[in-house]
């Protein structure tokens, strides 16, 4: 009886609800009391699986993102960059040496100097990726001043060199600095640092959106001055893809690229010879021998080619016709020489590098690093459109421009500062890959309100 009304009262005062004739439990059925820590039961139900389930993923993704135990950099990004500019070697030779033999006298003239460009870009993609990304981080704006100061330099009496009537370059020896090039990679890097540093000015108020446009326009403005329409509509479109990308307001972005917009066509429609440009790409062979001379040329490369070419080096275009074969006409040699299919393969890898740098984007975004995000995608949209219109002006589905290829037309500038932007994408994902596995937060990407 002693027994029964101990349990009776733990019962009652527990809440538990017995029926009158229910009989007491006897003390040799009861469950014995736990003393210390209590074990887990097993268990069959769902919940219990999934969070097996949960607990193992988990363990499994810390083995899959342990440094020890994944590649150090991005080799698929590596090897893509390296076949690009391996095939833009061969495709340079081809396209120029008739062009060198008959200017230069020498069929190797601008085959060596495309070589010892690429040593240069091997170079400085090394340098960049030996500097750590808080590095760049710090000194994004005193970058910016000096693209700025460059690009000042290089339109005083005296010190620029002016070919074909456009001052883009200052002359150093054995290598031509082209600024606008350099001024790029700079603005990606300035933007990257002030979208951290300046976030919230820059999703909630007017003021912290606008200042650093006022900063690329007056790049901007330098650069038509040289004048270089392409490189001003690039570096323009690269600093709004990032802005978008950092949570402006959409009605703000909307307004300021409608006036960025008609500010590039007024430039267009100002000048004679951009307006002609526009006239002749909408139907070359109307004037083929005077304004729809290039693309007309092209045109007939593509013709030639059909789908596997004519072979490497046997094509006629580049000979006689095709002017600008080595620079930014090469994939229309590409197109006769190799074929549609050759064309497609230089597309697809161009598409292939694009995908990789925007994987290292959202990784970056993933492991909470919102510089390395901003600055992987800003040049992945560098680059992506610097390719896009390239081809597009190739094949007639834009107007004539002059921007070349990344990583495979001849122009040492555009290579160097392609190579050295790999590069700090690659110290980026290689700081990525060293963190521990404990810093990767639980879930994906998620929406949010700007």
């Amino acid at each position: 009886m002693r027994i029964f009304s101990a349990a009776h009262r733990n019962r009652s005062r527990a809440g538990a609800k017995r029926w009158p004739d229910q009989p007491p439990t006897p003390p040799w059925r009861r469950r014995p009391a736990v003393v210390g820590p209590a074990m887990p039961r097993p268990s069959t139900d769902a919940k219990a699986k999934d969070e097996r389930d949960a607990h193992a993923s988990a363990a499994a993704g810390r083995r899959r993102h342990d440094p020890r135990s994944v590649a150090p950099i991005d080799y698929p990004l590596l090897a893509a960059v390296s076949l690009l500019l391996g095939a833009g070697l061969l495709m340079v030779a081809s396209a120029s040496m008739p062009i060198a033999a008959r200017t230069y006298g020498d069929p190797f003239f601008f085959l060596l100097r495309h070589g010892f460009a690429l040593v240069l870009a091997l170079g400085g993609g090394l340098f960049c990726f030996a500097i750590p990304p808080r590095v760049w981080e710090r000194t994004g704006p005193w970058l910016f001043l000096l693209g700025i100061g460059f690009l000042i330099l290089v339109l005083l009496p005296g010190v620029g060199r002016t070919v074909n009537g456009a001052t883009r370059w200052i002359p150093l020896g054995v290598l031509n600095l082209q600024p606008s090039e350099l001024m790029k990679l700079f603005a990606v890097i300035y933007i990257a640092g002030y979208l951290v540093r300046r976030h919230q000015e820059v999703t909630g108020s007017l003021f912290g959106f606008l200042r650093p446009m006022v900063l690329i326009g007056a790049a901007g403005a330098l650069i038509m001055a040289e004048p270089d329409f392409g490189t001003t509509a690039v570096l323009l479109a690269t600093v709004m893809g990032l802005l978008f990308l950092g949570g402006v307001n959409m009605w703000t972005f909307a307004a300021l690229f409608a006036l960025v917009s008609a500010g590039l066509g007024l430039l267009i429609w100002i000048e004679p010879y951009r307006w002609d440009r526009i006239i002749s790409f909408l139907d070359p062979f109307a004037d083929p021998f005077n304004s729809g001379y290039q693309l007309s040329q092209a045109l007939i490369a593509f013709g030639r080619g059909e789908w596997l070419g004519v072979g490497f080096g046997n094509g006629i275009q580049k000979q006689f016709f095709l002017p600008e074969a080595h620079t930014d006409f090469l994939l229309a040699v590409v197109g006769e020489e190799l074929g549609l299919v050759g064309v497609l393969a230089f597309v697809a890898l161009f598409g292939f590098v694009v995908w990789r740098i925007f994987a290292i984007g959202g990784h970056a975004w993933r492991r909470n690093d919102p510089f390395g995000a901003y600055v992987a995608h800003g040049i992945g949209l560098l680059l992506g459109l610097q390719a896009f219109i390239n081809a597009g002006v190739n094949t007639g589905l834009l107007p004539t421009k002059g921007l070349t290829l990344p990583f495979v037309s001849y122009g040492s500038n555009a290579i160097i500062v392609s190579v050295m932007a790999i590069g700090l994408l690659l110290r980026i994902d290689y700081e990525l890959r060293r963190r521990p596995a404990d810093e990767l937060p639980q879930g994906g990407l998620r929406w949010v309100h700007a």
